[in-house]
């Protein structure tokens, strides 16, 4: 629920809310914009608050600076308390709990002082092959280039001066919550995108841990590894609470009160599960933009560590399975600009509504399997299919079905396929079941196509709600909402009255998600034959897309 969907007779209930200072806000990091939902026990949202931000490109490496970090986070509060005062007429001065969500992994270095040693790293840097390489054989694990681990045995083996200061290496979240808190703790989810987790889900793998520790020229540094991690916390426990130093570092303005009860902080992923409600056995999400991922949450182990896997978890520490790509729907928006500037030249411009819904529209009239239309999105490499270096490229045979309809089929097909490629290492090869694919990003905003699309692609029922508007954020809010109901609930127990335990996945599925509303499409069986064949004539087509990124420079 949006703010615009609350209620006038509700405003009153909202003002008293948030004046006693009842609300829970989450606060999340992304790699554009750092956005704010504030929300009642109920999950609906109250308020939000935004600030646009870019990465920048420094000494061949991507990061953001930390003074970038707090004025964005000010500015987003500071707009966030600007909505509060329009909408409900009241100052926000208390919260009830908070939580902090960021992109995951990348570095971030400290000094014993608390100095920053080296700039930020986000995960967008590539040049860890070496490192995860030589992890992923010593830790017998898919060891990604943008994990803070393959970061940290990169910087070793480049001899960084700055390795043997190191007291802490966090996220951009675990920052962040330590400066709000002093609290040196991290999330399950966002902690197994640095180091891998141990089976019971709530730490660091000691075995992992020891292996590390033996790598050539790390015995001879003056810490060791689990003492410069962060401790690892999952959802519910105890992440200590907002201090004044916090509370002004969030509110220069000196309004906020400190005291709020702080959630373990999360990665985006985590808190995009639970923005979605896929965090239960057999359940998964798709965030389709710039990029995609899906997580599957898994009913036991895999048969190995394999390349197109990444292994993490849910913020209450279950494992997942997480299929990441490079590319989904850039290619397809520039394809769409350029229908749109016809458009134009006609005299008859459109909306981007109009012209979505027309084009995929469309696109839902074509073959099966997109007439013998291929399309690579390749707007950067792709990991998944083995692209270093990507060209976006329409292919198609002497004899393909060359129409409006095919084309928009296969951008359709091409903005998922590598995802396809991934999630079939993920459902063939290791049989792993699904039940239900929660879906969400701007492509799924024309009803019924992509996730139709998705459905075949994936043979999964797909479902898309309205219940994450707000995305990571409203999904942090709920992580510290379950945080302070936990909390509440241990400060009233005693040798009489054992305290209730509630798991996050009975209060989401309960408390938040028991009247949401859900579109649901299953996989069709002409649609599925025919992206089975579409994707297999794309897998041959793969070295034309190699070829074109050496020899197009």
């Amino acid at each position: 629920m949006t703010p615009d969907d609350v209620a006038p007779a509700s405003l009153l209930d909202a003002a008293s809310l948030l004046a006693e200072g009842r609300a829970h806000l989450g606060l999340e990091l992304g790699s554009t914009r750092i956005k704010a939902a504030l929300i009642d026990d109920a999950g609906t949202v109250l308020a939000t608050g935004s600030h646009a931000w870019e990465n920048q490109l420094v000494d061949d490496s991507w990061t953001y600076s930390l003074d970038s970090v707090w004025t964005g986070i000010q500015d987003c509060y500071a707009d966030l308390v600007r909505e509060v005062r329009e909408r409900h007429g009241v100052e926000l001065t208390q919260l009830a709990s908070l939580g902090i969500s960021a992109m995951m992994h990348g570095y971030l270095p400290f000094g014993a002082d608390g100095e920053q040693l080296a700039p930020f790293r986000t995960w967008r840097n590539t040049f860890t092959t070496d490192a995860a390489g030589e992890l992923s054989r010593a830790l017998a694990l898919n060891i990604p280039l943008r994990w803070s681990i393959s970061h940290l045995l990169h910087a070793i083996r480049s001899g960084e001066e700055h390795v043997r200061s190191l007291d802490l290496l966090t996220t951009l979240a675990g920052y962040v919550h330590w400066q709000l808190t002093g609290r040196r703790v991290l999330g399950v989810g966002d902690a197994s995108g640095m180091f891998p987790i141990s089976a019971a889900g709530d730490a660091f793998d000691p075995e992992l841990l020891e292996r590390f520790s033996a790598l050539d020229g790390v015995p001879d540094l003056p810490w060791s590894l689990a003492d410069v991690l962060p401790e690892v916390l999952v959802a519910g426990q105890d992440a200590g609470s907002l201090t004044a130093e916090g509370a002004a570092l969030l509110d220069p303005r000196g309004a906020l009160q400190p005291g709020a009860v702080a959630a373990p902080p999360e990665g985006d992923a985590g808190t995009g599960m639970v923005a979605t409600h896929a965090i239960a056995p057999r359940t998964g999400n798709v965030s389709a933009g710039t990029s995609a991922f899906a997580m599957v949450v898994l009913e036991g182990q895999l048969s190995g560590p394999r390349e197109e896997i990444d292994m993490v978890t849910t913020p209450a520490g279950d494992p997942v399975a997480m299929i990441h790509t490079n590319n989904c729907t850039t290619d397809l928006d520039a394809w769409l600009g350029l229908f749109a500037r016809f458009a134009e030249l006609l005299g008859h411009p459109v909306g981007p509504e109009e012209l979505y819904g027309t084009l995929f529209g469309a696109g839902a009239e074509g073959d099966a399997d997109a007439g013998g239309v291929l399309s690579f999105n390749y707007v950067s490499g792709e990991h998944q299919t083995g692209v270093p270096s990507g060209r976006p490229l329409l292919v198609r045979e002497q004899e393909a079905r060359f129409t409006l309809e095919n084309f928009m089929r296969s951008q359709l097909y091409g903005a998922f396929g590598a995802l396809a490629v991934g999630m079939e290492a993920l459902l063939k090869d290791e049989g792993v079941q699904l039940d239900v694919m929660y879906a969400h990003g701007g492509i799924f905003a024309t009803a019924g196509v992509a996730q139709q699309v998705l459905a075949d692609a994936l043979a999964t029922p797909v479902a898309v709600g309205d219940s994450a508007a707000e995305g990571g954020a409203w999904g942090m809010a709920l992580l510290a909402a379950f945080t302070a109901r936990v909390r509440t609930a241990a400060a009233g127990t005693s040798a009489a009255r054992p305290a209730e335990q509630t798991t996050l996945r009975d209060f989401l599925a309960t408390e938040i998600f028991a009247s949401q509303q859900l579109s649901t499409l299953a996989p069709e069986e002409t649609g599925m034959a025919g992206h089975a064949q579409w994707l297999t004539s794309y897998r041959t087509g793969l070295p034309v897309e190699r070829l074109a990124g050496e020899l197009l420079g």
